[in-house]
């Protein structure tokens, strides 16, 4: 309890600052290569619940185009992605701006994962329970399978996490996050196959 209200945020802006520092090479090459690929368009900005469902524009790296087809609607991912997004997807590079968020206090280090305003009217009662804390660049559930795993055990491990917010867990979380993005473990439906849309049912 202690630590969810007085020690997690302070914990957050010291980690969020010394990463961004320790990755600032990286940031400042990708802002290069994007800009110039994108012409000027770098960030990919999208409106997403927060804590307690405060609406907050969650920022990445933008590594697809907006590619449309003959009636408007967006080719799919898998097509819009470009050559430099795909290697920067794939080295999970494309969360980093998040650190901004979570030094603007829209996000936390840990948490349960941001999802879309539209999923909200399907959650149960229980999986409501997500929005009690801020959500996470990664969280219990991405640990666990990410993509690999269904909506509903994705959300029963992001209620476990809100009922056992502790520091020690938020640790673990951490360290198995960077084993798995250097394993590339759990996000075998990333490219070609993604994760379908949650529809309330599963």
């Amino acid at each position: 309890m202690y630590y969810k209200k007085y020690f997690k945020r302070p914990i957050d802006i010291l980690i969020a600052l010394l990463t961004l520092l320790l990755f600032s090479p990286f940031f400042i090459l990708i802002t290069f290569i994007l800009f110039i690929q994108n012409k000027g368009t770098v960030f990919f900005y999208q409106e997403r619940p927060g804590m307690n469902q405060t609406p907050f524009y969650i920022i990445k790296f933008k590594t697809m185009t907006d590619t449309r087809d003959k009636e408007g609607i967006l080719l799919p991912d898998n097509e819009r992605i470009t050559k430099a997004g795909d290697i920067i997807r794939k080295l999970s590079l494309d969360e980093l701006p998040q650190l901004i968020n979570v030094l603007k206090g829209d996000m936390s280090l840990v948490g349960p994962r941001p999802l879309l305003f539209s999923y909200i009217p399907l959650y149960s009662g229980l999986q409501l329970r997500r929005h009690e804390v801020r959500p996470g660049i990664t969280g219990w559930a991405q640990v666990n399978g990410r993509n690999s795993i269904s909506w509903t055990k994705k959300f029963e491990f992001d209620i476990e996490y809100v009922e056992q917010v502790s520091f020690i867990f938020d640790m673990k979380i951490l360290l198995l996050t960077v084993y798995k993005v250097f394993k590339r473990e759990g996000i075998n439906q990333s490219e070609d196959r993604p994760m379908e849309p949650f529809n309330g049912n599963n």
